[in-house]
């Protein structure tokens, strides 16, 4: 009860926590110092039980939330990071770069001949420095391949002395259908070895 008689309210409330604390300390004559004590402990025990529900109520709502997203991210990990089966690795490569070459021989023009030459030498050059043959030209890289590791260098030779034709000669080399077909052939031929298309 509090001064006026009425019957008070006394959960949780942090007022009247303190000033259970401060009679006790200030009126040792007013309340018993028993009936103080256990009001006293009393109202902390429902404190420190409210505070650790709380915070126990949170750190289990951040306990369930974490454990739900580290499966997803199991789940999206082992789907990117799966190994692909051999039938669907080669649905999935990328060979537009293959096939606008193919699309630029199978032109009836002759610059589009050239220009398919010219693409294929740039993706052998690519795949000359994936494979880590030094050199600074797709020739120099050439010289540096071995033989043994590298199949189709003849092949590659072969092809890009023409490409090597068609940019030092410019229109001055004639470029006929056989040639060029013969030539793209010549790049498929490495490309197939190594992985590429």
């Amino acid at each position: 009860m509090d001064s006026t008689g009425e019957p008070s309210i006394n959960f949780l409330n942090v007022e009247y926590f303190f000033r259970l604390l401060y009679e006790l300390i200030t009126r040792p004559g007013g309340l018993s110092l028993q009936t103080d004590f256990i009001q006293l402990a009393g109202q902390l025990w429902l404190l420190v039980t409210a505070i650790s529900l709380i915070v126990t109520i949170g750190l289990l709502i951040l306990f369930v939330n974490s454990t739900i997203r580290f499966h997803q991210l199991r789940r999206e990990e082992e789907h990117k990071y799966a190994t692909v089966h051999a039938d669907h690795a080669e649905e999935k490569r990328d060979h537009s770069r293959w096939r606008h070459v193919r699309d630029l021989v199978e032109g009836p023009h002759e610059n589009d001949w050239r220009q398919a030459i010219i693409e294929a030498d740039i993706m052998l050059d690519d795949l000359l420095s994936q494979l880590g043959y030094p050199g600074q030209s797709v020739g120099e890289k050439l010289k540096a391949a071995d033989p043994k590791r590298f199949r189709s260098l003849q092949h590659a030779w072969g092809a890009h002395k023409v490409r090597n034709e068609i940019a030092h000669s410019g229109t001055a080399f004639k470029l006929d259908e056989h040639l060029a077909h013969r030539t793209i052939a010549q790049y498929e031929v490495v490309m197939r070895e190594h992985g590429e298309i």
